[in-house]
């Protein structure tokens, strides 16, 4: 009994452009974190849900930075003894915690806003108006410097900076709109349509999460058919207890066992591990590690493993 091991590690971008990628998202975090407590305490102060409702979109913008930032910095680190697939399944925890805070506060906003559209009371336009102006500024300044990387996390990071800048300039006009008009309800109204765009982004994530955990096989994977091609290959009996799993969302690992039809000479195992390779490489897999059971042997995991 044998085991061929691959990996396919896709590695992008020198040294010095990976920690000048990770200084800017770091940069992006603590300007998102600290304006996330000033809006808050601006909202309270003004009277605002939908500045509340942005606080709760900035802070669960800092925990995705905070994220971005600290893989940026290990995506290329050794794997341990103890974490032996290395540290990308970190992630999950960091995307579950983020959820369940992002979920928590989206509620409470939504119990403050979902009274006020019945019962609406006037915000403090003025102080509105000051605090949209500096999220615009803040969140523009973070998303100019990342716009420059052409690093894939620095890039989906700067999305998520435009989409605040975007969501300031709403609350922005809805401010000057409060200044001249007195339509308080646009405030508790704004608040709720926020929250419900945070919500939705939340259910996203989590049904995207969900499957990981369980360790279900990835949609972008067929199992099926990756086990008929390996099963097509010279001198291929069977293929048995064979999986697809993934470490984050992203990285995927292929284990399975394959019995041979006759005993394979030096030249022959080999030209098997390069076509096991190859097929790897081709489906995008990440890690795979497979088994091989010679003609007659029986498997080890015939009871244990379904």
């Amino acid at each position: 009994m044998s085991n061929i091991e691959s990996e396919v590690v896709m590695h992008g971008g020198h040294d010095h452009h990976k920690h000048h990628a990770s200084g800017n998202i770091r940069m992006a975090f603590f300007l998102n974190l600290g304006f996330a407590f000033v809006e808050i305490a601006g909202g309270l102060l003004t009277g605002s849900t939908a500045i509340l409702a942005n606080a709760v979109h900035d802070l669960g913008d800092s925990f995705a930075l905070g994220q971005a930032w600290y893989f940026e910095r290990i995506s290329h680190g050794k794997s341990s003894p103890r974490y032996s697939y290395g540290y990308k399944r970190f992630s999950l925890l960091g995307a579950l915690i983020s959820t369940v805070v992002l979920l928590t506060s989206s509620l409470i906003i939504l119990a403050e806003a979902i009274p006020r559209i019945f019962a609406p009371r006037h915000p403090d336009a003025g102080g509105m108006i000051l605090l949209a102006l500096a999220g615009v500024t803040v969140n523009g300044i973070a998303m100019a410097r990342l716009s420059k990387e052409n690093g894939m996390n620095a890039r989906v990071v700067a999305l998520h900076l435009l989409e605040d800048v975007l969501g300031w300039v709403t609350v922005l006009v809805v401010a000057v709109i409060l200044l001249f008009w007195d339509v308080p309800v646009l405030d508790p109204v704004l608040a709720a349509m926020i929250t419900l765009y945070i919500l939705s982004g939340v259910v996203k994530n989590l049904r995207a999460m969900v499957p990981v955990f369980l360790q279900a096989v990835p949609a972008e994977h067929d199992l099926v058919v990756i086990t008929r091609e390996i099963e097509q290959l010279q001198h291929i009996h069977a293929v048995h207890h064979a999986h697809i799993w993934s470490l984050d969302g992203v990285h995927s690992v292929f284990t399975a066992h394959l019995e041979l039809n006759i005993l394979l000479d030096v030249e022959a195992y080999l030209q098997l591990k390069d076509q096991i390779r190859t097929l790897v490489e081709r489906h995008g897999l990440y890690h795979s590690t497979v088994e091989i059971e010679y003609p007659g042997e029986a498997c080890r995991n015939a009871v244990s493993v379904p």
